[in-house]
Order: C-alpha cells, then structure tokens, then sequence
C-alpha cells in the first residue's frame, strides 16, 4: 500500500522540516501540503538540507486536491474535539485496520496545523480517526513527533504479520475520495430537491452524510451502481417536475 502524508496548513517551518526528515527516516517520500502560510512553505522548502522529501513535496489549495486519489484517509487527533459521533482508535489498531486493503490501494494520513489540530471538515473526509496513546496530563505532541511515530507505526505494520481483517474485506479497489464526492454532491442534489435539509442545518448534515458514505467502504464497482441509482432518481424527479 501507498502511503501519503498530507499536513493542513501548517505553521511553522520547522515542524514542515521535522515531519519530511521523520518521512525519510521510515521511507515514506510522498508529502503534500494543504493551504500553506507562503512564507513558512517557503522557508521549510529552502532550508538547507531540506532533502528530497521537500523538493518532491507539493503544496495544495484545499484537502479534496490533496486526496482526491486515495482510497484510504486517516485523520489524526487528540479526541479533545467532537469528532462526527465518532471515537478516534488508538494508533496500535492501525495494523488491523489496513490490512484489509488491497496492496494498490493508496493511503494518506492527515495531521492538522499546530494551533487547532483537524477541523470537522477536514475530518469528515477520514474513514478512520487515530489518536497516539498519550498521558492525560500532556495529551499533544508536536507535529514532527506525531508524524515520526505514525511513519514508524505504518513501517512496523507493513513488515509485520497480518492480524485478523476488521470489517469488510475488498475483493475489488475501493473507490477514491474524488469518486465518493460525485456521489456525495448527486445525493445533496436530490435532497436539496426533495426538502430534506433544514435551511441553517444543511453544512453539519453534509459533513454527516460524508461521514457514513465514507463508512460505506465502497469499491468502484459500487460507485458505478449507486451512481446509476442517483442518475435515474434524479432524472424521474426532473420528469415529474416538468410534467406536473
């Protein structure tokens, strides 16, 4: 499986250095940055040795352009926040909870800025949240630690025996993010039609419905069903519209 690590708007320039160095330690090269400070990116990029973690790297405008592609997305988080009515698991499970995706699948973790961690939204777009087992008396890392023991976690879990598979096992690729979103916006569409979101409610209730479609763990071959199921749906509705 291939991993990305994906930092959103991230602060200090350090961090960015720390986080790509703990990238290479563990062998990982694929690191993209969402919305980035520009004079921070800029700094962290021509730092010296920087090395060719951060010259790969590549900076993003928002999280969808940063993980359209993947099939997998963990967010990370300390649990302090209301997190979509779910519980972040611990970093240990994160062996079981991957194993179960094909090895061409592509992965990426998210770690927020260092002042306020994941937004609701960032995480509405994570199939799984993770937290690393802290002390309750100092329960936040810094950003760099977090990344270099999530890497170390990723690296010891690929070279490990499998565990027993969590939930569903794929017998197909699962459908990507950007493939979720099309079905996510036809849903929100018929919705919107019929009524059903409340006028000052309707953000929360997308970011809930992303939540339990991303909980679907759709492949290809289900996206193109369900798909075909909205586009009929949405073409009867239109009819119905114009002949009424």
């Amino acid at each position: 499986m291939k991993w990305r690590v994906v930092l959103v708007r991230p602060r200090n320039p350090l961090n960015i250095g720390a986080a790509a160095r703990a990238m290479a330690n563990f062998g990982f090269d694929d690191l993209v940055v969402v919305s980035p400070y520009d004079p921070v990116w800029r700094e962290a990029r021509s730092a010296v040795g920087a090395g060719k973690v951060l010259e790969k790297a590549r900076a993003v405008d928002d999280l969808p352009d940063a993980i359209g592609d993947c099939h997998f997305v963990v967010g990370t988080t300390t649990g302090s926040r209301r997190n979509l009515d779910r519980d972040p698991v611990p970093l240990t499970h994160l062996t079981s909870a991957i194993q179960k995706l094909p090895s061409q699948a592509q992965a990426a973790v998210l770690f927020g800025s260092e002042k306020t961690g994941l937004l609701n939204e960032h995480m509405s777009y994570c199939h799984l949240l993770m937290r690393i087992p802290t002390t309750a008396e100092c329960p936040s890392m810094n950003l760099g630690q977090s990344v270099a023991v999530f890497c170390y976690e990723l690296a010891r879990s690929a070279g490990f025996p499998q565990a027993a598979a969590v939930g569903r096992v794929h017998s197909s690729l699962p459908a990507n993010i950007q493939s979720l979103e099309h079905i996510l916006d036809r849903a929100a569409r018929l919705l919107d039609y019929s009524g059903y979101f409340k006028p000052k409610g309707k953000h929360a209730q997308l970011l809930k419905l992303r939540r339990l479609l991303f909980d679907l763990e759709l492949t290809n071959n289900d996206v193109r069903v369900l798909g075909g199921v909205l586009a009929q749906l949405e073409w009867k509705m239109k009819s119905a519209s114009v002949s009424g």
